[in-house]
């Protein structure tokens, strides 16, 4: 069973309009719909690092304590702006999760990308 906080490798069709290729993501969505439902939100990871210190961007060096456990090859951003539903089945994989110290800055990033207080 996936869980908020999972690092997971997807297939994203919608990045290409031509092709599709496997791409880390971050499982955002809470763990009860996680577990009854057939889809879960996702963020985008990408290894650009252009928008390191955009306040909805979120800088995870696999290097750190706490980005140790991500799975990621190297320093990578969760974008919470480019956020997905897709279906669990989807998941071509689990690499790895973040611990709660950077999920709740997760939860700031979101709050910003969604515009919320």
């Amino acid at each position: 069973m996936i869980q908020r906080g999972d690092v997971i490798i997807v297939d994203f069709p919608f990045t290409d309009v031509r092709a599709s290729k496997a791409r880390p993501a971050l499982v955002v969505q809470n763990d009860v719909d996680n577990a009854r439902r057939r889809k879960t939100i996702i963020a985008l990871i990408a290894g650009n690092l252009r928008m390191d210190g955009d306040p909805s961007h979120l800088l995870i060096d696999p290097a750190t304590p706490d980005g140790s456990a991500s799975g990621l090859h190297g320093p990578s951003l969760v974008s919470c702006n480019s956020l997905f539903t897709i279906e669990q089945s989807g998941i071509l994989r689990t690499i790895g999760t973040l611990p709660a110290p950077i999920m709740a800055r997760i939860d700031a990033c979101l709050k910003v990308a969604l515009g919320l207080p």
